[in-house]
């Protein structure tokens, strides 16, 4: 079950009481340090502009406040002083405040430095108020980043303009702001990349799912960033940010829960993360730990909750601070991810299905990477490389639609796939003269192999299809921000690439072989206009590409498919309320050339189209605000007119709408914090709801699909010493279709459905130590 993300942090009153507190603050940078402070010692910190990016040492010991921020703010030209019990303003050193003069009532309000937000997705730190793009960013709270359950769904929920498709944990397909090229997972590059720190997980895998335990937070940058990922980022990235190894502090947490779901199984779930310093301020080791079993719903024939599955992951984090501004990460991380069989039924509202073979799903990935980098002296340095190994199997029973493939009693159809991605990155980035420059070089290269096996009595098999391919980009990006005026900023961005695509595939009884050259460069513009502090409103420009593959048509020739390009114009308004609420809209329009899209062919296998050309016009707002009495509002909308402007699938279409993503979705989230006994807690309640959706262009296998409504409660409190979480997920029993597929092989002559997962029921237990 996803843990809800809550993005606020409650403080007990006695930190804000406490006069030398108790003070373990991690090296990074100025902001991210003043807002561990002012949520760990309970007090207020503003300022009344933008921070500059300084990189601080890490803080430990008992000390004041006064003292914390004294050395925070160490050489830096800023300075602290207390403007209430419990609130403090940074100010530039050179100001001096005459003497008993009284603030001016038309000065604007302080922004919340606690509240702030780093995006480093962007490849250098950058403050989310003054970020001229569209972002959405979900910092986890403790108990959220202890869980199992915290996902990519949870995440999409929290999120407008993130959507995913319903095959379930490890197979879903992500999409971002309408660009969605297909429902079904075939070989075309994905149109939003995974990022795991500076690191590129996916190239044209589905999404992996990796669970957030021990994740800091997970930025999404929405709408193309060719500019600095280079190729298959259309729709934008999702960037996972972890946790780092802390030089100074030890440190050990456990949580584990159960979960039970209606008219399903039981599930159970434990997480552990440590942190040992091994040389104080030096190196420290950081180890993670997770592992769940997930309860399933779905009954088939005699087989109860046969779609049941199980989560283990591991990741190992070194940090080293020889000195010198200089710092050293290393670090593994492995997940194994098993479902035990699909989730879909063949009759509408219905949460069973006659006996057929098992279809398990099997997503294992590991990675391992290094980076060095030194902050300081006013330029930054990092140096990046990573390597994963990604496998996805899929097994679907063949005992109905597959006899055309000419083997005798077929039994199952394995879809096999093996995922290499080494991304390599070297970057630097400075201010000189009020422009904040980013220069770097990036050379990314990805491998896939996809085997399609037909099984069948008698230990026979035949090899459908066979397909590797090799890709690598190597490119030059640049970006640099330029003040205009004092409220006007200027963002220019290009990368310059060159792009190796080489395929062999089998056709027939030949192997035939391809190579594709391409070289180019994709920009980005914004101009963002600053009027005061807390309100920042953006033009932006950007575009992306994907090199183009092949296929292999109904007659059996292989055909060489032309390269997609998307550029989207969007327009953006982020403001901080003068009631401490924050407020966030967009409005876009993207043109996409040559879209390329996987569609079921009649034999139930999966093939890439050049399918035409697509707009998407759609907008989003989010608000967060407070209400007072210790209450607290969410909300959320997006709108989404994606469709196909222009034809060249083959076919006539009768609805011209983009695939997968529906057209609209609403949310809201209700939160009150309140106090039990002295201790923390919370109660809140979600509830979403997602628009009609499609499933294919194909009017022969097209499905309606969609309006989903989801409702959670959630109630916390410290109880003893321990975090205590209890939620209720689908409180009101839809059980709507979320995707109208699950077996390509039946599904010309049997109609698919996706329930939603009933009602269910989970208690956290979380210990820190």
């Amino acid at each position: 079950m996803a843990a809800a993300l809550v993005v606020t942090a409650w403080v007990p009153a006695a930190k804000a009481r406490s006069a030398a507190p108790q003070i373990d603050i991690a090296a990074g940078s100025l902001t991210e340090a003043l807002s561990e402070l002012s949520r760990k010692a309970g007090v207020s910190i503003g300022t009344e502009g933008a921070l500059p990016h300084l990189k601080v040492r890490a803080l430990h010991g008992r000390m004041s406040v006064a003292e914390a921020l004294a050395r925070l703010l160490s050489g830096s030209g800023l300075v602290a002083r207390p403007v209430g019990a419990s609130a403090w303003r940074i100010e530039r050193q050179t100001v001096v405040e005459p003497p008993r003069a009284k603030p001016s009532p038309a000065a604007p309000p302080p922004e919340t430095v606690g509240d702030d937000i780093v995006v480093t997705g962007t490849k250098r730190d950058y403050s989310l108020s003054d970020l001229p793009m569209a972002a959405s960013v979900i910092r986890l709270d403790e108990q959220a980043r202890m869980h199992t359950g915290s996902s990519t769904a949870s995440v999409a929920g929290q999120i407008e303009g993130l959507a995913l498709t319903g095959l379930g944990p490890g197979r879903n397909r992500m999409f971002l702001r309408g660009v969605a090229d297909s429902a079904f997972s075939g070989e075309s590059q994905s149109t939003v990349a995974v990022v795991f720190d500076d690191a590129r997980l996916t190239y044209s895998a589905p999404d992996p799912d990796i669970r957030l335990v021990d994740i800091d937070r997970v930025e999404v940058l929405k709408g193309p960033q060719g500019s600095l990922y280079g190729s298959g980022a259309l729709g934008g990235i999702y960037h996972i940010v972890s946790r780092k190894p802390d030089t100074g502090t030890a440190s050990l947490a456990i949580s584990s829960g159960s979960e039970i779901v209606a008219h399903g199984g039981i599930g159970y779930s434990a997480s552990a993360v440590a942190n040992l310093p091994l040389a104080r301020d030096i190196a420290a080791l950081r180890l993670v730990g997770y592992s769940a079993k997930e309860p399933g719903w779905i009954n088939t024939g005699t087989r109860r909750d046969s779609n049941a599955g199980d989560v283990l992951g591991a990741r190992a984090a070194l940090g080293i601070e020889p000195g010198g501004d200089w710092r050293i990460d290393i670090s593994g991380y492995a997940q194994w991810l098993k479902s035990h069989d699909s989730k879909y039924a063949y009759a509408p509202h219905q949460r069973e299905r006659p006996a057929q073979l098992a279809e398990p799903h099997d997503n294992d990935l590991r990675h391992i990477a290094l980076r060095v980098s030194r902050q300081g002296d006013g330029v930054d340095i990092v140096l990046s490389s990573a390597m994963t190994w990604h496998e996805v199997i899929d097994d679907l029973d063949a005992s109905i639609g597959a006899s055309e493939f000419g083997l005798a009693n077929p039994r199952m159809l394995r879809d096999e796939r093996a995922y290499r991605v080494w991304d390599n990155e070297a970057r630097i980035t400075g201010k000189a003269g009020g422009v904040d420059w980013l220069a770097g070089l990036s050379h990314v290269r990805a491998r896939q192999t996809d085997t399609w096996t037909l099984s069948g009595a008698n230990a026979t098999s035949l090899v459908l299809d066979d397909d590797r391919r090799t890709a690598a980009d190597t490119a030059l990006f640049v970006d640099a921000a330029l003040p205009v005026t004092d409220t006007l900023r200027l963002d220019l961005g290009a990368r310059l690439f060159r792009s190796v695509l080489k395929e062999a595939r089998q056709v027939g009884p030949n192997v035939v072989k391809r190579e594709r050259k391409r070289s180019g460069i994709t920009p980005s513009a914004a101009l963002a206009w600053r009027p005061r502090a807390g309100r920042l409103l953006f033009v932006r420009y950007a575009s992306a590409y994907r090199q183009g593959g092949s296929d292999i048509t109904a007659a059996g020739q292989f055909e060489t498919l032309k390269s997609d390009e998307l550029a989207t114009i969007e327009a953006g308004w982020r403001e901080e309320l003068s009631s401490g609420g924050k407020i966030d809209m967009g409005l876009y329009y993207s043109s996409w050339r040559n879209m390329q899209s996987d569609q079921l062919q009649a034999d139930g296998l999966i093939e890439t189209r050049n399918a035409g050309d697509a707009r998407i016009i759609g907008g989003e707002v989010s608000l967060d605000h407070p209400l007072g009495l210790n209450w607290q509002i969410e909300a959320g909308a997006n709108i989404t007119m994606a469709k196909l402007v222009r034809n060249s699938l083959g076919f006539e279409l009768k609805d011209r709408h983009l695939p997968a993503v529906p057209e609209y979705a609403v949310r809201a989230a209700l939160q009150r914090d309140f106090r039990i006994g002295g201790s923390a807690a919370l109660v809140r309640l979600q509830l979403r709801y997602s628009g009609p959706a499609r499933l294919s262009f194909d009017p022969a296998i097209d499905r309606p699909m969609g309006k989903v409504l989801e409702s959670r409660v959630e109630m916390r409190a410290v109880l003893s010493g321990f975090d205590v979480t209890v939620a209720a997920d689908n409180l009101l029993g839809g059980r709507s279709d979320a995707f109208a597929f699950g077996n390509s092989l039946r599904f010309a002559t049997m109609r698919q459905y996706t329930p939603q997962k009933p009602p269910s029921l989970e208690v956290a237990l979380l210990k820190r130590f």
